[in-house]
């Protein structure tokens, strides 16, 4: 069967995989600064050189990409009420593998969709309406896109009974679109998996090549999608593998928190007025990083109570701010960053997650949840550069503060989970493989398990 060589183009690091196809087996890894300042497959061929070197194998390798260089898929939700069609909206675009620049709601007019335009959306996913019920914003904002020559691609995730009026409407203006199904169909369900799929369909058409990311007509053959949505789907082989999974991505900019849990029917639906939950979710926080968002992790540790020298950090948040290449030189800046880090990965979670209150009314004790209950996750993924470029211990210390007073403030954290850390950087290549290769995908998934392991 050979070697397959999987690769991310990430945002500051290029790396790439070789896989024995037949087993899973991790034959070599290598990485390099990504290089947008020439060219994206600068990057990659110096990887390839690495890789070539520990197996000439590599050389007739078939290749898969993904990719997050040039600020990733940046998507544009429109729909009708806030707290429904645009709240699944964010949850669709986010479980794409995109990040959410942008949210109207309550309608598209001239004006909105001219403060649309500045957040600058790679992606618009169009939503409003369940199946049979109100088209009346969903059509006006169509009509709005058309009317204004809207150039960027549409995914038109609403009310179906009006589906071909509105692609009649985006055609004649000539606004590049596809249709999909309705993410919500009816009060209390989220259908995401048809949206899902357009909106990669439209990241690989049009962003991939509209970024000029490289002139090399391979690089566009090679990404078969956004890095997040990659991560998700291998986040999900492992789960198949494990029972239920949390994986916590520590970036320099934002915290990533992956889930795939089997839901208990009674909590399946969070309200009314709320999306229900899904069993696959992602989550990005843009205020907790490393370094470009440090100050705002200090900020949400302290109200939090989860750092004690606050002062001290915060200062050694803004080092780290000014200069994001900063490495720590010594133990007092390396504690730092471990604080940091647990900061970030613990609010992340929390905010992934939710919490749970007990509320005594007429009806006496009721138990209320807001959020995914997370707390029964057979396994917690590490990823991120403080985890792998760390000790054992360092990464075991930043997974562990993840519970910290969880059960007395009723955080719904995992909380008796088995906890690794991705220490080769595989889960991407996992998401890749587990479509076409699915054998290769779960052998290199058990490699995650089998490695890095920090106990309970």
């Amino acid at each position: 069967m050979g070697l397959v060589v999987a690769v991310d183009f990430g945002s500051t690091f290029t790396k790439a995989v070789a896989v024995d196809v037949a087993s899973g087996g991790l034959v070599g890894r290598a990485e390099h600064r990504t290089t947008i300042d020439t060219d994206v497959m600068d990057g990659w061929h110096a990887c390839r050189a690495v890789l070539e070197e520990a197996d000439r194998g590599v050389r007739n390798a078939e290749v898969l990409a993904c990719s997050s260089a040039g600020g990733g898929l940046r998507i544009g939700v429109v729909g009708n009420e806030e707290l429904v069609t645009a709240e699944a909206g964010k949850r669709v675009a986010l479980s794409s593998g995109g990040r959410v620049v942008a949210v109207v709601s309550g309608g598209l007019t001239a004006t909105t969709q001219k403060e649309l335009r500045k957040d600058r959306p790679d992606v618009v996913l169009l939503l409003g309406g369940t199946d049979g019920g109100n088209s009346a914003v969903l059509l006006n904002a169509a009509e709005t896109l058309a009317k204004y020559k809207w150039r960027k691609p549409i995914v038109v995730a609403g009310n179906v009974d009006v589906r071909d009026e509105i692609a009649g409407t985006l055609t004649a203006a000539g606004v590049p679109h596809v249709l999909a199904g309705n993410v919500v169909p009816e009060i209390g369900v989220f259908a995401p998996d048809s949206a899902r799929a357009a909106i990669r369909e439209m990241f690989l058409a049009h962003v991939i090549g509209g970024k000029n990311l490289s002139w090399d007509p391979a690089f566009a053959r090679m990404v078969r999608a956004a890095t997040p949505d990659v991560v998700l789907r291998g986040v999900e082989v492992l789960a198949g593998l494990h029972g239920d999974v949390a994986v916590v991505d520590i970036g320099g900019a934002t915290t990533d928190v992956h889930s795939v849990i089997e839901l208990d029917p009674e909590d399946a639906n969070l309200g009314r007025e709320v999306v229900a939950t899904h069993p696959v979710t992602r989550t990005v926080e843009g205020d907790l990083g490393m370094r470009w968002s440090a100050v705002p992790v200090v900020e949400a540790g302290a109200e939090a109570g989860l750092i004690g020298d606050v002062d001290g950090t915060r200062a050694a948040a803004e080092r780290r701010r000014a200069d994001p290449a900063y490495l720590p030189d010594d133990r007092r800046e390396a504690a730092y960053d471990e604080t940091l880090a647990s900061v970030a990965a613990t609010v992340a979670l929390r905010r992934h997650a939710g919490r749970q209150r007990i509320v005594f009314g007429p009806g006496g004790r009721v138990i209320e949840r807001s959020g995914k209950d997370l707390r029964e996750v057979d396994l917690l993924v590490g990823s991120g550069g403080v985890l792998r470029h760390n000790r054992p211990e360092v990464a075991a210390r930043i997974l562990g503060a993840i519970g910290t007073n969880a059960q007395e403030e009723g955080w719904l954290v995992p909380q008796r989970a088995e906890v690794c850390v991705d220490a080769d950087y595989v889960l991407a290549a996992v998401g890749l493989l587990a479509d076409d290769s699915p054998k290769a995908a779960e052998g290199l998934a058990t490699h995650i398990h089998g490695t890095g392991l920090l106990g309970h």
